[in-house]
């Protein structure tokens, strides 16, 4: 009998509980708000955050004091030629000059006609030392010397380098001939020139050279006998050359003593006088 009615409130119960609006819950209700409590201590200083947009420009500031004025910058380039400007005012008219002296035109023409006569005088008298004095011979080309020492060979070419020249060398038959000619006026037969056999070439058979080591081109002056022997081998002591008063050239040993001639260009008048001052 209990357990039917215990049955029947159950049901009663849960029939009550169905049909009720509200839920049952287990959360509790909060309570009247309390009082605000004491502030606490300032905590540790959190980590940096991201950087912020940037904010609006300000507004700009008032200027400043001017500064002192900086190093002088490196030189800029030389700009475009500007424009003529205008022409200026005329000045004023200057101060009238001292009249001028009477020109004697005359009395410098006859100075200046002295000086020709006394240049021409002046050359007159160096062209005698040169020929009558001293005895030398001129050319177009150059002056000659013929200095009555007796040398070797290589004594006479010495001696024309320190004179200021080289042994004489006749490369034209006009000077060939002005060379034979002063031989024969000076009382002699023969005198060294500057040419000289140079060493044997391969077949066997030797060249002439000038004194300034140029070769016999165009002209020579060899007798019937020295010719022959130009062509063939020659002995070492007969490889030098002499000229005779009849204009022909002929072998000789290099060590025999002759007289010389001696051949100074006019291009080295210094060398010239040098040579004169020192002939005999």
């Amino acid at each position: 009998m209990m357990g039917l009615l215990f049955l029947c409130v159950s049901a009663a119960l849960l029939n009550y509980v169905s049909a009720s609006t509200d839920v049952c819950t287990n959360s509790l209700l909060p309570g009247a708000k309390g009082d605000q409590g004491e502030i606490g201590e300032e905590g540790d200083q959190g980590k940096l955050g991201k950087n912020g947009p940037p904010g609006l420009p300000g507004v700009p500031g008032e200027t400043g004091i001017e500064g002192e004025a900086g190093h002088t910058g490196k030189m800029g380039r030389i700009g475009d030629k500007g424009d003529n400007g205008d022409t200026g005012l005329e000045g004023p008219t200057g101060l009238k000059g001292k009249p001028g002296t009477t020109c004697d035109c005359g009395r410098y023409r006859k100075v200046v006609g002295q000086l020709d006569v006394n240049v021409g005088k002046l050359r007159n008298a160096v062209k005698f030392v040169k020929n009558v004095i001293m005895g030398l011979k001129e050319t177009e080309g150059g002056y000659y010397l013929l200095v009555k020492e007796p040398k070797r060979f290589r004594e006479a070419s010495m001696n024309c380098k320190l004179r200021g020249g080289n042994l004489a060398m006749p490369k034209t038959s006009n000077t060939n001939r002005l060379m034979a000619d002063y031989i024969s006026q000076a009382g002699l037969t023969r005198a060294y020139i500057g040419v000289q056999a140079q060493s044997k070439d391969t077949d066997g058979t030797s060249s002439y050279v000038y004194a300034d080591s140029s070769p016999l081109q165009g002209f020579a002056s060899w007798s019937q006998e020295g010719e022959l022997n130009s062509t063939i081998s020659l002995s070492t002591n007969s490889s030098c050359v002499e000229l005779l008063s009849t204009g022909t050239w002929g072998h000789v040993e290099c060590e025999a003593t002759m007289f010389f001639i001696c051949e100074f260009p006019k291009s080295r008048r210094r060398g010239e006088g040098r040579g004169t001052s020192a002939s005999s």
